[in-house]
């Protein structure tokens, strides 16, 4: 595997030079500080962990926020082997995903043989927090590994794999045992874990933020067989109840307050369970979040570091959300602030965004060619549309320069920010337990935590709920944000034929004309802007290409392959071979 970079351990910084080792083995070397010297106070056993909650994860974003959302659907991009869900071993963006996540493996598993070993006068107590942090971010990269690739192999401990030598000789282990390996690995996380209600301060996992992830296990878990266990279910059910019940937490007023930059605002509430925290300050490449580059449109920050406007929100996602590019975005009526949260649209004005010059304003951004953000001259867009589907991202927008600092007293610079990414959030556990509950005979709890999530989003409760509605409102709560496909995934382990009938009915291709039409809405004869109204809205000439849609979708899809490299170098886990059952409660455990 690749070399991972250097990791924030202290806010001062210690640097943990990686070393280059067999597949699946990455970990930090430990000729940088010893357990002798470090691990010595309760404030260093939880700096110790602080890593662990970004830098190892930095190389799987590409493929998790808008790969995975393209195989979904939810996002455009073009005739990619994402969109035709054909992506192979040789996939730069899945290799950075798969060789992110083994990182993650090894560096907890450091970690915790470090604060194990250690000579320290460190508080029980600490030490038991330290490690069960690291314990569920151990269990989120299988998490994630099991759902993507399937059958993967189970690295319990680095340590033993180097000095028995046997990396290449790991096998696959079957995906229903690497989920019972998920679920062992995440109740030893909460036997250590505390229950702690203080939730103010929750960037940091407790208790309950592992609870949380066991019930998103557990309903994965269930369909793995081939058919719906409903005892999974139940734990899903249950435990996800528990955290809604006397975690303490409630979901954050403002769907859109989710996503900004403020450090109190969605922190006060503490819906969000897991979230990658990022600094911009370090100096450490992989301590920053990047995001707002891959995804967000020329020119809307002065940093020149955004090519993402191409890609766009897929047509099929706006339909799900009862809105369209063809609309006349003076007539176009919202029902679900979740839309505008989630994507940006023609017409679209964001009061959070570009906050030194009154808010952002999508009509003049690419059609007014004196509208431009601090620091830069001119028309940073181009004065075209970016987007074919007549939709952007705006999940993971941070703003420009001024609104990162205003936000936080420190700079944002060139692909390095500080807005945290969230990966699972209190309103996922609603919908788990609504699921659940669905799926378990009980459609009226269901029904209450489906209308808790839609009336936070000003969304038209509903009066009925079956699984399709907890389906579609699962995509409509968490869309872009890196979880559709694994519902697919996990969906197609039970009930293959409808994730393949509904990837084949997508509309996942773009508009034709729509640039023009937009153009002339805002601008007189002479290409001057004047604002909206300039002339009718008039969509005749746009037409859906339908280039893109989906015309063959087969069950094996909803497995990634390995990347190339690795299975050349061991191919016990190559797409043929076979995996083998591992009875992991007796071989692996967890005996501290």
């Amino acid at each position: 595997m690749k070399n991972i970079l250097k990791y924030l351990v202290l806010a001062a910084v210690i640097a943990i030079a990686s070393v280059s080792c067999e597949s699946f083995l990455d970990r930090p070397s430990e000729d940088s500080f010893t357990t002798g010297d470090y691990y010595k106070t309760d404030e260093q056993m939880e700096q110790a962990v602080n890593y662990i909650y970004g830098s190892p994860w930095y190389d799987i974003i590409r493929f998790y926020i808008y790969g995975s959302e393209t195989m979904c659907g939810n996002v455009y991009q073009g005739n990619s082997a994402y969109a035709t869900l054909t992506v192979n071993g040789t996939d730069q963006d899945l290799k950075n995903m798969s060789y992110s996540l083994w990182a993650v493996n090894a560096q907890c598993n450091t970690v915790i043989n470090n604060i194990r070993n250690a000579d320290t006068q460190a508080s029980q107590a600490a030490k038991n927090k330290a490690i069960g942090e690291a314990l569920a971010w151990k269990a989120m990269a299988y998490f994630l590994l099991v759902r993507t690739f399937g059958d993967v192999p189970i690295i319990h401990d680095n340590t033993e794999v180097i000095k028995e030598a046997s990396y290449n000789e790991q096998n696959k282990v079957q995906k229903a045992d690497v989920y019972e390996y998920v679920v062992m690995t995440l109740e030893k996380a909460m036997e250590l874990l505390p229950k702690d209600p203080n939730i103010g301060k929750y960037n940091r996992i407790d208790y309950y933020a592992a609870e949380g992830l066991l019930s998103k296990v557990y309903l994965a878990k269930a369909g793995v067989s081939g058919s719906l266990d409903q005892s999974d279910l139940a734990k899903a059910r249950d435990y996800a109840k528990d955290v809604i019940d006397n975690s303490g937490r409630s979901l954050t007023p403002v769907y859109s307050d989710i996503f900004r930059l403020s450090p109190t605002v969605f922190q006060q509430t503490g819906e969000n369970l897991f979230s990658w925290q990022w600094t911009s300050t370090s100096g450490i490449w992989t301590a920053q979040n990047s995001i707002q580059s891959d995804v967000g449109i020329t020119g809307f920050s002065e940093f020149g570091d955004l090519w993402g406007g191409w890609k766009g929100v897929s047509v099929d996602l706006q339909d799900a959300f009862g809105v369209s590019a063809t609309d006349n975005p003076e007539t176009r009526v919202d029902t679900d602030d979740r839309r505008q949260a989630t994507m940006m649209m023609f017409g679209d004005h964001y009061s959070y965004f570009w906050q030194d010059q009154g808010g952002f304003d999508f009509y003049r951004f690419f059609f007014d060619k004196d509208y431009y953000p601090t620091g830069l001259s001119g028309n940073a867009s181009g004065g075209a549309w970016q987007s074919g589907t007549g939709a952007n991202y705006c999940k993971h927008l941070f703003g420009c320069g001024s609104d990162h600092q205003s936000a936080l007293g420190v700079t944002a610079a060139n692909m390095t920010y500080q807005l945290p990414t969230h990966i699972l959030r209190l309103a996922d556990i609603y919908l788990i337990y609504a699921e659940a509950c669905v799926l378990t005979g009980d459609s009226a709890s269901a029904l209450t935590y489906v209308n808790k999530v839609r009336e936070r989003a000003h969304a038209t409760p509903l009066t009925s709920c079956t699984f399709d509605d907890v389906w579609k409102e699962r995509r409509l709560e968490l869309a872009l944000e890196g979880d559709r496909w694994y519902d697919f995934v996990r969906r197609s382990y039970y009930d293959v034929q409808s994730c393949i009938n509904e990837l084949l009915a997508q509309r996942r291709s773009s508009w034709s004309g729509i640039d023009a039409v937009y153009k002339k809405f805002v601008q007189d004869d002479a290409e001057n802007y004047v604002g909206p109204g300039a002339h009718s809205w008039d969509v005749s000439a746009v037409t859906y290409s339908g280039t893109d849609d989906l015309t063959d979708v087969k069950p094996e899809m909803f497995t990634i392959p390995f990347p190339t490299e690795d299975v050349v170098m061991n191919p016990n886990v190559g797409s043929t071979a076979e995996a083998i059952h591992v009875d992991v409660r007796n071989e692996f455990s967890y005996d501290f």
